[in-house]
Formats: structure tokens, sequence, C-alpha cells
């Protein structure tokens, strides 16, 4: 081997090392993330290799059928599960390896969680902002003062201080749920997650409660992760990512143009998503439309990949 060849080798290894590491700029990476459940015998993946990254400061939500994986998804990141293989990190956490003692601290520090059932948020003998001080007694490290303080902060902000003196039994669905998003934010968590939180909402209620959410991320900063199948709360966020047999499948992305008459408008546009080993998941109602099954056929071109459906299937 040449000097020259030996040269080239060493700036090949040196830029491979030095390349940042997949999702080293978000806030949460899952890189090939694999959940396996077994029962009587029989595993089920309920992940299969999914990607994803979630900037600092996004207000997303993730959407799919019952059974996409969804949920445990969202189980994983609030650290009450434990991924099969892959990677998480979330705010630097590496959820893969955390001991009992840290996973506990991340649930109480770093995520806060909001749950779809308004009863399983608040403790039915506690008032409203005894529920959002008690994660702050918890935690410890704050005065009297600074806890009764950001009690007021919270409910203020979300339009339930007239609560704080009520148990859940005297609120209403949409304000034990906006009571709830307080507690969830009462830590100053680095990611607020939320399962179905007005799927037992009617939609006004809903809407509200949604509104709820924004205020957070805009006011706080808090990253905010929202499971739904509301479609009015998927469409006002600026990024969907829909989640298809345990991978993640599509992504809607919204922008504001304004146009030549000053005139604003939402445009949304839809990806496919491309996972780390170049699987990409077709729309079914594309692929049924053209009649695509098994395999297809793929050609290159100077700016763009064709796919057809595979004409030696009919011969």
């Amino acid at each position: 081997m040449t000097d020259t060849t030996l040269e080239q080798l060493e700036e090949r290894v040196a830029a491979h090392r030095d390349r940042p590491s997949y999702g080293h700029d978000a806030l949460i990476t899952c890189d090939r993330l694999v959940r396996i459940f077994a029962s009587d015998g029989v595993e089920v993946q309920a992940l299969q290799g999914l990607d994803l990254l979630v900037k600092e400061g996004e207000l997303m939500a993730l959407v799919g059928a019952s059974g996409s994986g969804k949920s445990t998804l969202m189980n994983i990141l609030a650290g009450l599960d434990v991924p099969s293989a892959g990677a998480a990190r979330v705010a630097g956490c590496d959820l893969l390896a955390m001991d009992a003692k840290a996973r506990l601290r991340y649930r109480r520090e770093v995520v806060g969680f909001v749950w779809q059932q308004t009863a399983r948020n608040l403790l039915p003998y506690l008032t409203a902002a005894q529920n959002v001080a008690l994660p702050m007694q918890l935690r410890g490290g704050r005065g009297k003062k600074q806890k009764a303080e950001r009690v007021r902060e919270l409910l203020s902000m979300l339009g339930v201080d007239d609560c704080r003196d009520r148990r859940p039994h005297q609120m209403s669905g949409g304000q034990q749920q906006r009571a709830a998003i307080a507690v969830a934010l009462a830590n100053s968590p680095a990611v607020l997650l939320a399962d179905e939180p007005t799927g037992e909402l009617d939609s006004a209620t809903g809407e509200q409660v949604f509104e709820a959410f924004r205020r957070a991320n805009d006011e706080l900063g808090t990253t905010i992760v929202i499971v739904t199948h509301d479609q009015a709360v998927a469409g006002e966020v600026r990024r969907t990512v829909a989640i298809r047999d345990g991978r993640t499948s599509s992504e809607v992305l919204r922008r504001t143009e304004i146009d030549a008459e000053g005139q604003e408008s939402v445009v949304a546009r839809e990806y496919a998503m491309l996972d780390r080993a170049g699987r990409l998941q077709l729309p079914a109602d594309y692929t049924a439309a053209l009649g695509m099954k098994h395999r297809v056929m793929l050609e290159l071109e100077q700016d763009h990949i064709g796919i057809w459906p595979d004409d030696a299937a009919e011969r």
C-alpha cells in the first residue's frame, strides 16, 4: 500500500470518526428502536426499527391506527417501558441504560405526562393547587413561597386559576385536563408527553385543552409531543408524524405562506419517511391504485427515483 493510499485511508477514518452522531442536535432521538412483547410463547413486535427526531421547542403530533405502536413509543419516552433494542435518548438521558432509581428521577424531572383519562391525572382528594404542588414536593429543592408562586403561575397561564381550591369532581373535564397539564409542567420538564388528551372531550372543550398546550409551548418553550386521533388537533401543529406497523411511515409539515396580495395561508405537504436502513413505506392507497404487490421496479434518475409495478409478475 502506498503512502498516498494510507494517507487517504486515514483521512476517511478521521472523517467518519468526526461525523456527528445521528440525532446529536435533537432533544428526542429514537434510532432503530425495537420493542418486542412476548405472551404465551408468541412474540409481537410493537416497534420494528423506528426512527424519530424531535427538536427542542417543537409542538408535534403522532398519529396512527390502533396497534401501530404509537402508545408503545410514548410509554418508552415517558420512562414507563424499556426498549428491546435500538437507542432512545431524551434530553441527554439514555433510556436503555437507566436503572430504576435513574428512571424514577427521569419521570420526575425530565418528562411530564398527561393521560387520556382525566381521572388518572389528578388525585381525587387534593385540590387543583395541591395536585400541582405535589410533584414539586416529591422532587424537593423549592421553598414554600417558590412552590406557591409556581402553582399560581401555571394555573393562571392555563386558564384554571379559579379552580385552584376545587377538587377534580368539582371541575369539568376540560378544566381537569388543563389542571393536569399544570401538574405535568410543575417541575419544568424538558418534554411534555400527552396520550389522547382530548379523547374524552367534546370538540369545543378539546380546542381549549389544545390551546393550553400551545400556550405552554409558546410561553415556556416546552417541547410537546401529542398522540391523537383527533384530526383537528393534528391539523393545528406544524408537524404530524404517522406511525404504521411499528415504524414512522409519513410526515406532514405545515408552513405559513403569504401570497402577492398579502394574504396568509397554511400550506401542508406530506412526505414519506425514509429510515436509516433505507426502508420506505409507500402509502397503501398509492400501492393499491397501481396494483403494487411483493416487489417493484426502481430506476435512478438524475433528480429522483422512479418506482413502477413489477411487469414481470403479470407475464
